[in-house]
């Protein structure tokens, strides 16, 4: 039998519990330590997998850590192929099929949603797709309707 996680709803200024990651073949870091940090200043715990993380150690990372809220950022430009594999990893598992998971950063290499990327990975199963130069505003309104009370 599974149990499907439910995301803890912050009371005060408890946080979510976010787990970060590259893909694996995005060896960028800079990306994951500014999220890292962001994060962090919202009042969340975050734990932050870093660069080329293979899709089963982040699937197991997700079953050990039950985290309230998955973030995948990309900047090698294959977030769209990798993220569509790693978000079919993470759905194939009953527990994990309600965790909130959002991807961003660059996830092609022609440009902004080419050929509907965003919506190609939202139908994947991802809970937001925010490509590269959207700023933060989109991640702030994301984490606001999941309940997480990001400060202004």
């Amino acid at each position: 039998m599974s149990t499907a996680l439910t995301p803890r709803q912050p009371s005060g200024s408890r946080g979510l519990r976010v787990l970060v990651s590259g893909l694996a073949s995005d060896a960028h870091t800079w990306n994951l330590v500014y999220l890292q940090v962001q994060l962090e200043e919202w009042g969340h715990e975050v734990v932050n997998l870093g660069a080329c993380v293979p899709d089963e150690l982040l699937v197991e990372e997700c079953l050990r850590l039950a985290p309230d809220l998955v973030v995948i950022s990309s900047v090698n430009g294959h977030g769209f192929h990798e993220g569509a594999r790693v978000i079919g990893a993470l759905r194939a598992h009953d527990i994990l099929s309600r965790l909130p998971v959002v991807i961003g950063g660059k996830l092609g290499v022609h440009g902004p949603d080419e050929r509907g990327r965003a919506e190609a990975l939202a139908e994947a199963g991802f809970d937001g797709v925010f490509e590269d130069g959207v700023g933060m505003a989109s991640f702030r309104s994301f984490l606001a309707r999941l309940g997480a009370g990001v400060p202004s």
